[in-house]
């Protein structure tokens, strides 16, 4: 099952919110009445089930986090966002596409959701809105997960080279299994088979008159990208004062040295690895990924 719930972002941009899966309903003494626990029959954060809000990274979309957003709705009410260009939110040519625009995207949600003080569980550029916003906004966080986000600059050279890969794309793709195929094995970026790729990127593509494209627009998405990956950003890091769980998979973009690095800057910070996973440890390893934060996650939000 999933749930879609409007939230109204940065600029009156409209946002789709999801809910992966119905209220927990085990646990519950039947004696009791726990009506006053819930928000339309879902668990209300204010009553003891801390909220969780998942961001995802460029390209993504809320749907990447089923999995997760299944697993914790057991004891917790978890939220996913589609980001401003991304998934089923609005797209419009000349909105606002900076990081500004992002972090008060889920500051709206967080607060039109009644979701905090809340866990931010971001991966790639969804970690770093999470750890803008923990800084920006300590009040509204109540924990953070940063899946495989560098805290340094990429430059001007990882620019080229992403323009240069969204040129690269053979769009429109005939089919959905050519999507698979492309992104999981004949894209120049993939070093060795990865279905679980193809699987991540097929998610992304809808159908259009002459074949499969992406819903959402590549320029779009250099807007986006362009606004961070010329800075590093360990300052806003070192801002952020709630528990926070650095991960990485072993095979990611986050190197374990600078992975490390970001846990000393943390004031709070731990680390975790995902063994055999990489960049999309979150999707491609599910089991793996959630051994990896549960520790944290069961003192965090007191299971």
């Amino acid at each position: 099952m999933a749930r879609r719930i409007d939230v109204t972002g940065a600029g009156g941009v409209r946002l789709a919110a999801w809910e992966f899966a119905d209220p927990p309903k085990t646990g519950l003494d039947p004696s009791e009445d726990h009506t006053d626990d819930q928000v339309d029959g879902r668990p209300d954060p204010a009553s003891g089930a801390p909220g969780v809000l998942l961001l995802h990274g460029l390209m993504g979309r809320a749907s990447h986090w089923a999995s997760t957003a299944r697993w914790l709705a057991a004891r917790h009410r978890a939220v996913a966002l589609d980001q401003r260009g991304h998934g089923q939110s609005e797209k419009p040519p000349r909105a606002a596409y900076t990081r500004e625009a992002y972090v008060e995207d889920a500051e709206a949600a967080l607060e039109q959701l009644g979701l905090a003080p809340a866990i931010l569980i971001g991966h790639a550029m969804g970690a770093l809105t999470a750890w803008q916003l923990a800084a920006k906004r300590p009040e509204l966080v109540g924990g953070l997960i940063i899946c495989d986000m560098r805290a340094s600059a990429l430059g001007a050279a990882s620019q080229r080279e992403w323009a240069e890969w969204f040129r690269a794309w053979p769009v429109p793709f005939a089919t959905l299994a050519d999507v698979r195929k492309w992104f999981g094995e004949d894209d120049p970026w993939v070093e060795r088979p990865n279905p679980a790729r193809g699987e991540f990127y097929a998610e992304v593509m809808q159908e259009a008159a002459d074949g499969w494209r992406p819903v959402f627009e590549p320029e779009q998405m250099l807007r986006s990208r362009e606004t961070w990956v010329y800075d590093a950003h360990w300052e806003e890091l070192a801002q952020v004062r709630c528990p926070t769980l650095v991960v990485r998979g072993v095979d990611g973009e986050l190197g374990r040295a600078e992975a490390q690095e970001m846990v000393r800057v943390l004031p709070a910070g731990e680390y975790a690895e995902v063994s055999d996973a990489g960049h999309l440890a979150h999707y491609d390893m599910p089991g793996a990924w959630r051994g990896a934060v549960s520790p944290f996650l069961d003192r965090v939000l007191g299971d």
